[in-house]
């Protein structure tokens, strides 16, 4: 399963590594469907998932207790609780990760290489180890998607 930082990427990755014979379907977000398509991968037949997301899948929340800056001595607000979790507009991109972890042995991102791709990185790996806890984690690094 390779998953890019956004639908264009995606697109264009399918592109060059299909030479345009891929199978589109729907995800179940209107904006990430995904591409289906055979590829020889070191002399070995794989098929090859490629979707994407739309940026970031969670956002950070610290607990009530914290926000206003006159209900707690703000030195507490370093150690206050803080929890994760999918933003409602991206649950239908996060179900679409899970059915296709489902079915993959590994999980390769296609994230920009910088601090924010970073950290959708280890959201879309927190979503997709979910569904597929035996998947392999690789990280594709590039500067631009162009045809070799």
């Amino acid at each position: 399963l390779h998953v890019a930082e956004k639908p264009s990427v995606a697109k264009e990755l399918t592109s060059i590594l299909s030479n345009g014979k891929a199978k589109r379907i729907d995800g179940f977000s209107p904006y990430n469907c995904v591409f289906i398509f055979d590829y020889n991968l070191q002399g070995q037949k794989t098929q090859m998932i490629i979707t994407s997301v739309t940026g970031h899948l969670m956002e950070l929340e610290i607990d009530g207790r914290y926000k206003s800056w006159t209900s707690c001595d703000p030195i507490t607000i370093f150690d206050a609780p803080v929890s994760k979790s999918i933003t409602k507009n991206c649950e239908l991109i996060a179900k679409t990760l899970q059915r296709e972890s489902k079915k993959a042995f590994c999980l390769v991102l296609w994230l920009d290489c910088d601090r924010e791709g970073e950290n959708i990185a280890y959201e879309v790996i927190d979503v997709c180890i979910k569904a597929n806890p035996r998947m392999q984690i690789k990280r594709a690094r590039f500067s631009a998607l162009i045809p070799a």
